[in-house]
């Protein structure tokens, strides 16, 4: 079976926000490493906005190093170049190496009028047009509006990062943090919406392996499918090992089984990303 993290993080000569090991890198060989441990086969490295330029760059070196491990969902930046500047790089993302498609976060004061202000019209229209992916960490008050965007832009692939629940260090969690699961749920009638199921060991507080959610991850499973879930850790903030992380869907949910079950853990994210691995790889 065909493991893929739908979310990690590299770095070099920064730090993370604190909910995040406080390292000043997280480098291509600390992520195979990890990665090894625990049996993962590849992983969808998103370079931390907040870094800059430089983890874009990293990020490409970490593809042309290990094609048959990684993919890139990258940032640009949305305000300070002109719109034609901004157009044109949508429009030749693809040819950066391991680009399939862009994350926001969107967690600024400034930026929550995005979801629904028409300033980012343009980027949605722009992204459809190249057939690129966009990943959002779209939390209760935000799915409307991405239902919104999904529903004028069908051509458009969304996901939502991490079950919907935001990025962590919120301290909410167990039955709290999925109090506006509905909304989410309702999202699954659209075509082009997917879920990552990104840092769900960080939205409990039982320990290992974290049953009080297991029935919240069932019905987001069963509501979008199993094609539009991926399975994902953000690694570098996980209260648990790596290889927990994976047995934590592999061995602790018997419902999940079978073609479902590779899907979710791997198949999905990297048919729905287009991601083109080499031939012969795992």
């Amino acid at each position: 079976m065909l493991i893929v993290d739908s979310q990690i993080h590299l770095w070099q000569n920064g730090r993370m926000s604190s909910h995040h090991r406080q390292v000043d890198t997280y480098s291509i060989e600390d992520a195979l490493a990890e990665m090894a441990s625990a049996g993962v086969d590849c992983a969808v490295i998103h370079p931390p906005s907040s870094l800059g330029e430089a983890v874009n760059v990293y990020a490409e070196e970490a593809v042309r190093r290990h094609p048959e491990k990684f993919c890139i969902l990258g940032h640009m930046d949305l305000e300070r170049l002109s719109r034609g500047e901004r157009e044109s790089i949508v429009a030749h993302w693809r040819e950066r190496t391991g680009m399939l498609g862009f994350r926001f976060t969107f967690n600024q004061p400034h930026q929550q009028a995005w979801w629904s202000d028409g300033s980012l019209d343009w980027f949605w229209s722009a992204c459809e047009k190249a057939d690129l992916r966009v990943g959002l960490l779209a939390s209760g008050a935000h799915m409307a509006a991405l239902g919104k965007i999904a529903a004028q832009h069908p051509g458009l692939k969304l996901h939502i990062d991490h079950i919907g629940r935001g990025g962590g260090g919120k301290g909410i969690v167990d039955d709290a943090v999925f109090a506006d699961l509905p909304q989410m749920l309702a999202l699954a009638k659209l075509p082009n919406v997917a879920v990552k199921l990104s840092g769900a060991p960080s939205y409990s507080s039982d320990a290992y392996p974290y049953k009080n959610i297991h029935g919240y991850l069932r019905q987001i499973i069963e509501a979008f499918g199993p094609d539009r879930c991926f399975w994902g850790t953000d690694i570098t903030r996980m209260p648990c090992s790596y290889r927990q992380c994976v047995t934590m869907y592999t061995e602790e949910m018997p419902w999940l089984k079978g073609r479902g079950l590779e899907r979710v853990m791997g198949g999905a994210v990297v048919d729905w990303l287009g991601w083109k691995r080499p031939v012969g790889a795992g």
